[in-house]
C-alpha cells in the first residue's frame, strides 16, 4: 500500500488549505506524526523504530488519527465484545463437535455415522463469512428476528440488569452462531478419528478384559485421550480469536477489535492499524507458547526426556 504516515498527514493538512499561498508546514506534519505515532520523521530509522517498541511496551500505541483518541483506549474498549463472541463461538464449537465426533466414533459405519460425517465436512467446507451473511439476510432483514448490526440496543440501560444481558445476547446469536456452524464439522471429524484409533487400542481392549463398564471406558479411556491431541489445535484457536473477528465483525456491524482495525484499513489510520496487528500477534504466539508449555504435561505420552526413555 503506498504512502506512510506522514504521507497521509500531509495530505490531509494540504487539503485543509483553503488558499492557494499557503503551503505545509514540514516541521507542524513532523510534529503531528510524532504525536500520532510515537516516531520522529526526522530520526534514523533504527532510533524511529526503539522509540516505537520503547512506547508499545508501555502500552502507548499512538493516537488514532481517524477517533483522535488514545489506541489503547479504543482497543481496550473493544477487546471484550470481541472476546465474548469468539470464545462463546469457540468453546460451542469445539464441545459440538467432541461430543458428536465420539458418537460418530462409537456408532461407526452406521447411517448415523455416514450422514454426520457428510454434514460435518460440508458445513466445515462452507467460509463463516457465507454464513454468516446468509444468516443475517435471512433472520435480520427478512424475518427481522435479530438486529442488522450493533451490540446492545442503544435505549437499552448499560449496567448489570437482565435487559442489558438479553440485549447482548440478541445481538450476538447470529455472530455466534455462524462461527458455530461452519466450525464443528472439523471437530467433529477429527474427534471421530482419534476416537476410532483408541477404540482399536491394545490397552482398551485389556480394558474390557478387566471388566471394566463401558461409561468408564467411553469416558477414560476413548473421551480423554482421543481429546488430548486437540488441545494444540484448540489453544491456537484461542490465539486466533482476534484475528479471525475482523469479516465478523464487519458484516454484522459489531464494533470490536476486528471492527476497529478494519476501519482502520480504509481510513489509513496507521496507529490504530499497527494496535490492532500487534495484539493479533500477541495473542497468536502467547496461544501457541502455552501449548508449547502444556501439552507435555496435560498429555503424558508427548512427555519428552532421557529418564523416562530409560526408566521404560
Amino acid at each position: 500500500m503506498p504512502g506512510g504516515p506522514v504521507d497521509y498527514l500531509r495530505a490531509q493538512m494540504a487539503q485543509e488549505v483553503q488558499t492557494g499561498e499557503e503551503t505545509v508546514d514540514p516541521a507542524q506534519v513532523n510534529a503531528l506524526v510524532e504525536t500520532y505515532t510515537n516516531v520522529s520523521p526526522d530520526e534514523p530509522i533504527w532510533e524511529q523504530y526503539i522509540s516505537y517498541m520503547t512506547s508499545v511496551f508501555t502500552g502507548d500505541f499512538g493516537i488514532s488519527i481517524w477517533y483522535q483518541m488514545p489506541v489503547s483506549d479504543i482497543i481496550a474498549a473493544a477487546i471484550p465484545w470481541t472476546v465474548f463472541i469468539m470464545s462463546a463461538s469457540l468453546f460451542l464449537g469445539f464441545f459440538i463437535g467432541i461430543v458428536l465426533g465420539a458418537l460418530m466414533a462409537y456408532y461407526e459405519s452406521s447411517r448415523f455415522d455416514v450422514s454426520s460425517t457428510l454434514i460435518s465436512i460440508l458445513l466445515n467446507s462452507i467460509p463463516f463469512y457465507v454464513a454468516a451473511i446468509v444468516l443475517l439476510y435471512v433472520f435480520a432483514y427478512q424475518l427481522s428476528l435479530f438486529p442488522t448490526g450493533g451490540r446492545v440496543d442503544p435505549d437499552t440501560v448499560r449496567g448489570l440488569n437482565l435487559s442489558f444481558f438479553l440485549g447482548v445476547l440478541h445481538h450476538a446469536i447470529l455472530p455466534i452462531v455462524s462461527m458455530v456452524i461452519t466450525g464443528f464439522g472439523g471437530v467433529a471429524v477429527a474427534m471421530r478419528g482419534n476416537s476410532i484409533q483408541i477404540l482399536g487400542a491394545d490397552y482398551l481392549h485389556a480394558a474390557r478384559l478387566r471388566g471394566l463398564s463401558e461409561r468408564r471406558l467411553a469416558l477414560q479411556y476413548v473421551g480423554r485421550n482421543a481429546v488430548l491431541p486437540m488441545y494444540t489445535t484448540f489453544m491456537i484457536s484461542i490465539g486466533t480469536v482476534f484475528g479471525g473477528s475482523i469479516i465478523l465483525e464487519e458484516i454484522f456491524t459489531y464494533p470490536g477489535v476486528g471492527w476497529y482495525l478494519f476501519r482502520s484499513i480504509g481510513a489509513r489510520d496507521y496507529p490504530l492499524m499497527m494496535g490492532g496487528f500487534i495484539l493479533i500477534t500477541v495473542a497468536v504466539v502467547i496461544g501457541i507458547y502455552i501449548a508449547d508449555l502444556t501439552y507435555g504435561k496435560i498429555d503424558p505420552r508427548a512427555g519428552s526426556g532421557g529418564e523416562e526413555r530409560e526408566a521404560y
